[in-house]
C-alpha cells in the first residue's frame, strides 16, 4: 500500500468513527486523573489514559457503524458514511473493532489490576448503545454511560479504586451526553419514526424532547456540583461547574432560535465546554 493509499485509509476511519468528537470524553478522563492526583499525575498515566480513551471510543463508534450500516444506508444524512458508501469494508471494521478492543485491554493491563478487571464490562456497556436504540429509547441514556465512564476510568487509573467524586463527576457527564444527544437526535425524528427506531424524539415529539433535554442538562450541573466539594477542588471547581451552565444555556437557545442550529450546539458549545472544565481544573489543582 503507498503513502497516498494509507493516508485515504487513514482519513477515512477518521471520518468513520468521528474522531473529533473524542473532544467529548478525552476531557473528562483527565479531569478525573488531575483530582485524583490533586495534582500532575505523570507522563505514563497521560500516555496510558489517553490511549485507553481513544481505543475505547473506537471499539464504541466502530460497532456502532458496523451494526448500522443497513440503517444508515436509508438515512440521507448517514448514507454517505465510509461504512455504508463501501470506503470501509466489513472485513477492515472488523478488524479495526477486534484491534481497539484488544489495544483497550491490553493498556488496561499496564495501568492496573482494577483497570484491566473492569475493561470487559466497559466494553460491553460501549458495544450496547447500538442495541439499545433498536428497543428502547433509553438509547440516549446508554450513550450517556458510555461515556460517563470516562471520569471513573480516570480515577481507577490513579486511585486504583471508584471515590464517590468520580461517581458524581461520572452520573453529570452522564446526563450531559444524554441531553445534548436528544438535541442532536431531533434531526432524525421523522426518520427513526418511519422506520421503527427507538428515540424519545419519535415517540414524544420535539417540544418534550427539548424540555427533557433541558432537564438532563440540569442534572448533569446539578451532579457536577455535588463533584467539586468531595473533590477538595476548590472554588475554581465552582467556576467551572458555574461556566458550564452558562455554556448549556447558550446551548439550547442556539436551538430554540433555529433547528438549523444543532450542529453549532453540538460541536461546538459542548467541545468548549469540556475544555473549559478541564482549564479550571487544571488552574484548582495547580493552587
Amino acid at each position: 500500500m503507498n503513502k497516498n493509499s494509507m493516508m485515504e485509509k487513514l482519513s477515512n476511519f477518521s471520518e468513520l468513527v468521528m474522531f473529533q468528537h473524542s473532544i467529548f470524553s478525552l476531557p473528562f478522563i483527565f479531569i478525573a486523573m488531575l483530582t485524583a492526583a490533586h495534582g500532575w499525575f505523570g507522563w505514563k498515566l497521560l500516555f496510558l489514559g489517553a490511549l485507553a480513551a481513544v481505543s475505547a471510543r473506537n471499539f464504541a463508534m466502530g460497532v456502532n457503524r458496523y451494526l448500522d450500516r443497513d440503517i444508515d444506508a436509508l438515512n440521507p444524512r448517514t448514507k454517505n458514511r465510509p461504512s455504508v458508501d463501501g470506503r470501509t469494508s466489513i472485513r477492515e471494521m472488523q478488524l479495526f473493532i477486534i484491534g481497539n478492543a484488544l489495544l483497550f485491554i491490553v493498556v488496561s493491563y499496564f495501568i492496573n489490576t482494577l483497570a484491566l478487571v473492569l475493561s470487559v464490562p466497559i466494553l460491553a456497556v460501549l458495544a450496547a448503545y447500538t442495541y439499545f436504540k433498536r428497543f428502547s429509547a433509553s438509547a440516549h441514556l446508554i450513550l450517556g454511560v458510555s461515556l460517563g465512564l470516562a471520569p471513573i476510568a480516570g480515577a481507577v487509573a490513579v486511585l486504583g479504586e471508584i471515590p464517590l467524586w468520580s461517581v458524581y463527576l461520572a452520573i453529570g457527564v452522564m446526563f450531559w451526553v444524554a441531553g445534548f444527544d436528544l438535541l442532536y437526535s431531533l434531526q432524525d425524528m421523522e426518520f427513526d419514526r418511519a422506520h421503527g427506531l427507538h428515540s424519545i424524539p419519535a415517540k414524544l415529539g420535539e417540544k418534550k424532547t427539548l424540555a427533557i433535554a433541558r432537564i438532563f442538562h440540569l442534572l448533569a450541573v446539578v451532579f457536577w456540583g455535588l463533584y467539586v466539594g468531595p473533590s477538595e477542588i476548590g472554588s475554581y471547581g465552582t467556576m467551572a461547574v458555574i461556566v458550564s451552565t452558562l455554556l448549556l444555556g447558550y446551548e439550547h437557545l442556539l436551538v430554540l432560535e433555529d433547528p438549523k442550529n444543532i450542529d453549532k450546539a453540538f460541536f461546538t458549545v459542548n467541545g468548549y465546554l469540556g475544555f473549559v472544565f478541564l482549564l479550571f481544573v487544571i488552574i484548582g489543582v495547580s493552587w
